[in-house]
């Protein structure tokens, strides 16, 4: 050990020995196997000797190590994430707002939450230290059985850490009094009058590896103590607690992949029966359709994609092209006023009845007939041929006394930019693939075997102690918002980079890889 321990310090001042302003440095590599590297490092400490040169014994050491660095680079983005408590995602229809939820754990001890999965905004946030808040017991929402809500106490997580006005994610930080304070958020959605505020913490976040239950994975994710809610949050539409999935910094999707856990990718699945999967790091089948994510005023704040034309069957209406938000935190379906005109005509001009108006309704295209008409498929075409079908585009409310009353469920705006809600993502598998900068989405029954992606090596405990940017690596001149505002993309929340780069920083980084490689070697033997 003591050979080992010289042989590294040997190595890391020959590095420290370049000139610090050298433009260009160099160090001499030295093969783990040859006869200088097994004089520095072969000792009598050595558990196993090193075999000869050229034998059969020294290449299949060789690819075994290789194999198992292998596994160490790739094995965690190889693979998806679920939350701790499973993938499974759940929608109980108006009781909570017709979102989609599930469960996660945040903290030590852990706390479960039950969030809704929102790809229309950034910041995770749940209940916290509550001034006004939504009732959490489960008294209050049918769906919820016996299991009431919790409230997040930072104070009573050991994990937790306070996030500083001084970091450049808080938006907040001029009008902070000190950089030393906790850093406010306040996060405004679209629908009105409805919002979250309070203050960002750092804590752990609990998951596992979808091939292996039993493993864990603890990762630090921004969360926001969401000490008073208003709006929709007060009357059932999450009341404990938004996740946040958008492409920001902030965005539990971002750690994800920032601390090399997964692939910079996730997918959530809606079945028909108001279950669905959320994965994180899956990338999707290979024979998935797909289109390009749009940047709004050249950033990309937002999942938007460009629709080229509407059709309704096999009939494609002309000047039907528009952009559109891709937003799971949408219940239903909005278009631009003029697309929704046209679409709207054409689905109605399929359905033998008249257009009735339900009291307390939200739509303009309702109808009440004895059997439910059977209408056109939506198809949205996009760039290379590729098509989304709306496959069932009538919402059923109710059956009674013989009469079925449903609806066209998209509702118009004077935005030119829409948004496809859950609803129309219902029977797909949606992947946000923000490593290539696409959507994909596959047409699945959202069950679990046939959902997650191929597997490699199975994983025990793993956690990422830090994948937030040090104080240090801030400066306040730099801030940017915590979350998208809302639900329609705001310019100002576009994303900085988290770190700034400079030659002496990226010299070091580099010095530091090769050393990392070369330890990797060496631990290999101890």
């Amino acid at each position: 050990m003591a050979s080992r321990s010289a042989f590294l310090l040997f190595f890391i001042l020959s590095l420290a020995a370049e000139r610090s302003l050298a433009s260009v440095f160099s160090s001499r590599l030295i093969h783990r196997f040859s006869d200088e590297g097994r004089a520095s490092i072969n000792s009598p400490a050595t558990s196993e000797p090193f075999p000869e040169k050229r034998s059969f014994e020294y290449y299949r050491l060789l690819e075994s190590i290789d194999s198992r660095r292998q596994r160490m680079n790739l094995g965690s983005k190889s693979q998806s994430l679920i939350p701790s408590e499973g993938s499974k995602t759940i929608s109980t229809g108006n009781d909570f707002g017709w979102l989609h939820y599930t469960w996660i754990d945040i903290g030590t001890p852990s706390v479960s939450f039950l969030v809704a999965l929102d790809s229309g905004s950034d910041l995770l946030w749940i209940p916290c230290n509550c001034l006004q808040c939504a009732p959490l017991s489960s008294s209050y929402y049918n769906s919820l059985a016996t299991k009431d809500l919790n409230e997040y106490n930072p104070s009573a997580s050991s994990t937790s850490k306070g996030f500083l006005c001084s970091h450049k994610l808080c938006e907040s930080s001029p009008s902070c009094e000190s950089p030393r304070e906790q850093c406010p958020y306040t996060v405004d959605y679209a629908s009105n009058n409805t919002s979250s505020s309070g203050l960002l913490v750092e804590d752990v976040l609990h998951l596992a590896y979808s091939a292996n239950a039993s493993s864990s994975v603890k990762a630090r994710v921004l969360v926001g103590c969401g000490k008073k809610q208003s709006g929709e949050f007060l009357e059932g539409s999450a009341p404990d607690g938004v996740m946040g999935l958008g492409p920001g910094e902030i965005s539990v999707p971002s750690f994800l992949s920032k601390a090399g856990l997964m692939r910079n990718s996730f997918s959530m699945c809606f079945d028909e029966e108001d279950s669905g999967r959320i994965y994180f790091g899956d990338m999707g089948p290979s024979m998935q359709q797909s289109t390009r994510f749009l940047p709004y005023h050249n950033e990309f704040v937002a999942y938007i994609v460009g629709v080229e034309a509407c059709c309704i069957g096999n009939s494609c209406l002309k000047q039907t092209s528009f952009e559109t938000l891709i937003d799971s935190g949408q219940s239903f379906t909005i278009l631009p006023e003029a697309i929704y005109r046209e679409v709207a005509a054409e689905i109605d001009s399929h359905i033998n009845a008249t257009v009735t108006k339900i009291d307390g309704g939200p739509w303009e295209y309702c109808y009440e007939t004895s059997v439910e008409p059977k209408v056109p498929a939506i198809k949205l075409k996009f760039s290379s041929n590729n098509t989304f079908v709306i496959h069932k585009p009538l919402f059923v409310l109710q059956r009674s006394q013989g009469l079925v009353q449903f609806c066209l469920p998209i509702s118009a705006t004077e935005d030119v930019i829409g948004v496809i809600g859950q609803n129309y993502m219902r029977g797909y598998r949606i992947v946000f693939d923000r490593e290539n900068m696409k959507l994909g989405w596959s047409p699945s029954k959202c069950q679990e075997d046939k959902i997650a992606p191929p597997q490699e090596a199975s994983q025990g405990s793993t956690s990422s102690p830090n994948p937030l940017p040090t104080e240090e690596q801030q400066s306040r001149s730099h801030a940017v918002s915590p979350a998208i505002a809302g639900k329609t993309p705001s310019k100002t929340s576009a994303a900085a980079s988290l770190a700034p780069c400079c030659h002496s920083s990226m010299r070091l980084f580099n010095s530091l890889l090769v050393l990392r490689l070369l330890l990797r070697g060496v631990v290999s033997y101890m």
